[in-house]
Protein backbone atom coordinates (compact mmCIF):
# COMPACT_ATOMS: atom_id res chain seq x y z
CA UNK A 1 0.00 0.00 0.00
CA UNK A 2 1.35 3.33 -0.90
CA UNK A 3 1.17 5.85 1.54
CA UNK A 4 0.21 9.52 0.34
CA UNK A 5 -0.57 12.52 2.48
CA UNK A 6 -4.42 11.25 2.94
CA UNK A 7 -3.84 8.29 3.74
CA UNK A 8 -1.02 9.50 6.61
CA UNK A 9 -3.27 11.96 7.74
CA UNK A 10 -6.23 9.15 8.63
CA UNK A 11 -4.00 6.97 9.77
CA UNK A 12 -2.65 9.84 12.41
CA UNK A 13 -6.11 10.97 13.60
CA UNK A 14 -7.37 7.04 13.85
CA UNK A 15 -4.26 5.57 15.87
CA UNK A 16 -6.48 7.82 18.58
CA UNK A 17 -9.28 5.54 18.03
CA UNK A 18 -8.25 2.34 17.04
CA UNK A 19 -8.66 0.30 20.62
CA UNK A 20 -11.93 1.86 20.92
CA UNK A 21 -13.37 0.87 17.34
CA UNK A 22 -12.43 -2.24 18.35
CA UNK A 23 -14.15 -2.91 20.79
CA UNK A 24 -17.10 -1.10 19.79
CA UNK A 25 -17.04 -3.73 16.46
CA UNK A 26 -16.80 -6.68 19.06
CA UNK A 27 -19.71 -5.54 20.79
CA UNK A 28 -21.60 -5.26 17.47
CA UNK A 29 -20.33 -7.85 15.10
CA UNK A 30 -20.40 -10.95 17.89
CA UNK A 31 -22.23 -13.95 16.61
CA UNK A 32 -22.60 -12.10 13.18
CA UNK A 33 -19.66 -11.96 11.64
CA UNK A 34 -16.03 -11.52 12.13
CA UNK A 35 -14.89 -8.26 14.30
CA UNK A 36 -11.50 -7.67 12.54
CA UNK A 37 -13.63 -7.88 9.18
CA UNK A 38 -16.02 -5.24 10.28
CA UNK A 39 -13.04 -3.13 11.58
CA UNK A 40 -11.39 -3.38 8.27
CA UNK A 41 -14.37 -2.53 6.37
CA UNK A 42 -14.96 0.45 8.61
CA UNK A 43 -11.32 2.13 7.97
CA UNK A 44 -11.34 1.32 4.60
CA UNK A 45 -14.67 3.05 3.77
CA UNK A 46 -14.50 5.51 5.93
CA UNK A 47 -10.58 6.21 4.47
CA UNK A 48 -12.45 6.14 0.84
CA UNK A 49 -14.12 8.96 2.36
CA UNK A 50 -11.76 10.77 4.41
CA UNK A 51 -11.34 14.54 2.40
CA UNK A 52 -15.51 14.66 2.85
CA UNK A 53 -14.71 14.39 6.08
CA UNK A 54 -15.14 18.19 7.09
CA UNK A 55 -14.43 17.49 11.13
CA UNK A 56 -11.78 15.27 11.60
CA UNK A 57 -12.52 15.71 15.32
CA UNK A 58 -15.94 13.35 14.31
CA UNK A 59 -13.72 10.80 13.00
CA UNK A 60 -15.05 8.36 15.39
CA UNK A 61 -18.61 9.45 15.16
CA UNK A 62 -18.12 8.61 11.64
CA UNK A 63 -16.62 5.07 11.69
CA UNK A 64 -19.29 4.17 14.55
CA UNK A 65 -21.85 5.62 12.05
CA UNK A 66 -19.89 3.38 9.21
CA UNK A 67 -20.05 -0.27 11.34
CA UNK A 68 -23.53 0.21 12.27
CA UNK A 69 -24.51 0.95 8.67
CA UNK A 70 -22.43 -2.36 7.95
CA UNK A 71 -23.99 -4.08 10.56
CA UNK A 72 -27.48 -3.84 9.16
CA UNK A 73 -26.39 -4.50 5.91
CA UNK A 74 -25.55 -7.93 6.57
CA UNK A 75 -27.90 -8.44 8.92
CA UNK A 76 -30.26 -7.48 6.01
CA UNK A 77 -28.28 -10.49 3.84
CA UNK A 78 -28.87 -13.28 5.88
CA UNK A 79 -31.32 -15.48 4.01
CA UNK A 80 -32.80 -16.94 7.65
CA UNK A 81 -32.97 -15.50 11.06
CA UNK A 82 -32.88 -19.05 12.53
CA UNK A 83 -29.24 -19.03 11.01
CA UNK A 84 -28.09 -16.02 12.64
CA UNK A 85 -29.22 -17.39 16.25
CA UNK A 86 -27.83 -20.58 15.46
CA UNK A 87 -24.41 -19.10 14.70
CA UNK A 88 -24.84 -16.77 17.38
CA UNK A 89 -25.22 -19.93 19.93
CA UNK A 90 -22.52 -21.61 18.39
CA UNK A 91 -20.01 -18.33 19.21
CA UNK A 92 -21.32 -18.32 22.99
CA UNK A 93 -20.31 -22.06 23.52
CA UNK A 94 -17.54 -21.98 21.72
CA UNK A 95 -16.16 -18.72 23.81
CA UNK A 96 -17.91 -19.49 27.05
CA UNK A 97 -17.81 -23.76 27.07
CA UNK A 98 -21.18 -23.73 29.45
CA UNK A 99 -24.25 -23.93 27.64
CA UNK A 100 -26.20 -22.57 30.70
CA UNK A 101 -24.25 -18.93 30.77
CA UNK A 102 -24.34 -19.11 26.76
CA UNK A 103 -27.92 -19.11 26.63
CA UNK A 104 -27.86 -16.20 29.20
CA UNK A 105 -25.78 -14.11 26.91
CA UNK A 106 -27.77 -14.85 24.15
CA UNK A 107 -30.98 -13.88 25.80
CA UNK A 108 -29.13 -10.14 26.78
CA UNK A 109 -28.43 -9.57 23.14
CA UNK A 110 -31.65 -10.72 21.87
CA UNK A 111 -32.58 -8.15 24.48
CA UNK A 112 -30.52 -5.42 23.73
CA UNK A 113 -31.61 -6.02 19.82
CA UNK A 114 -35.16 -5.24 20.95
CA UNK A 115 -34.24 -1.60 22.26
CA UNK A 116 -34.78 1.46 20.58
CA UNK A 117 -31.07 2.27 18.57
CA UNK A 118 -30.06 5.32 20.51
CA UNK A 119 -30.62 3.43 23.89
CA UNK A 120 -28.45 -0.42 22.38
CA UNK A 121 -25.54 2.17 20.86
CA UNK A 122 -25.55 4.22 24.32
CA UNK A 123 -25.10 0.89 26.05
CA UNK A 124 -22.54 -0.50 23.92
CA UNK A 125 -20.19 2.35 23.95
CA UNK A 126 -19.97 3.20 27.88
CA UNK A 127 -20.36 -0.60 28.94
CA UNK A 128 -18.49 -2.33 26.20
CA UNK A 129 -16.49 0.32 24.44
CA UNK A 130 -15.52 2.19 27.39
CA UNK A 131 -16.60 5.29 26.62
CA UNK A 132 -17.32 8.29 28.95
CA UNK A 133 -20.81 9.80 29.34
CA UNK A 134 -19.51 13.25 27.58
CA UNK A 135 -17.79 11.11 24.67
CA UNK A 136 -21.46 9.51 23.72
CA UNK A 137 -22.87 12.56 23.72
CA UNK A 138 -20.65 14.02 21.41
CA UNK A 139 -20.50 10.86 19.50
CA UNK A 140 -24.48 10.89 19.26
CA UNK A 141 -24.95 14.78 18.80
CA UNK A 142 -27.05 14.55 22.07
CA UNK A 143 -26.46 16.49 25.63
CA UNK A 144 -24.97 14.53 28.93
CA UNK A 145 -28.51 14.03 30.46
CA UNK A 146 -30.02 12.76 27.25
CA UNK A 147 -27.16 10.10 27.28
CA UNK A 148 -27.69 9.40 30.95
CA UNK A 149 -31.70 9.17 30.55
CA UNK A 150 -30.35 6.00 27.61
CA UNK A 151 -28.60 4.40 29.51
CA UNK A 152 -31.40 4.20 32.40
CA UNK A 153 -33.98 3.69 29.99
CA UNK A 154 -32.05 0.94 28.44
CA UNK A 155 -30.91 -1.00 31.68
CA UNK A 156 -34.78 -0.65 32.95
CA UNK A 157 -36.12 -2.52 29.86
CA UNK A 158 -32.95 -5.00 29.82
CA UNK A 159 -34.21 -6.01 33.04
CA UNK A 160 -37.97 -6.03 32.53
CA UNK A 161 -37.37 -7.76 29.44
CA UNK A 162 -34.54 -10.06 31.14
CA UNK A 163 -36.72 -11.04 34.14
CA UNK A 164 -39.26 -12.92 31.80
CA UNK A 165 -37.00 -15.50 30.88
CA UNK A 166 -36.15 -16.72 34.40
CA UNK A 167 -32.74 -17.06 34.32
CA UNK A 168 -30.59 -16.95 37.61
CA UNK A 169 -28.02 -13.64 36.62
CA UNK A 170 -28.68 -10.36 36.43
CA UNK A 171 -28.37 -7.92 34.43
CA UNK A 172 -24.87 -6.85 35.54
CA UNK A 173 -23.30 -10.53 35.50
CA UNK A 174 -24.70 -10.45 31.93
CA UNK A 175 -22.86 -7.24 30.97
CA UNK A 176 -19.50 -8.51 32.66
CA UNK A 177 -19.75 -11.95 31.12
CA UNK A 178 -20.50 -9.95 27.87
CA UNK A 179 -18.13 -7.78 28.09
CA UNK A 180 -15.19 -10.25 29.00
CA UNK A 181 -16.02 -12.01 25.65
CA UNK A 182 -15.75 -9.48 23.72
CA UNK A 183 -12.10 -8.58 25.17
Amino acid sequence: MVKTPAKSAFLQWYQAYHERLVRYCSSRAFGIMDAEDLVQEAVLATLANWEKIQDKRKLLSYMIGVVNNQVRNHRRRLPFKGKLDEQRMQALESRLGDAETALDVHFLLKAIEQLPAPQAEALRLFEWSGFSIREIAELQDCSEGAVKTRLSRARKSLRELLTEDGKRLSIGQRLQIYASILL
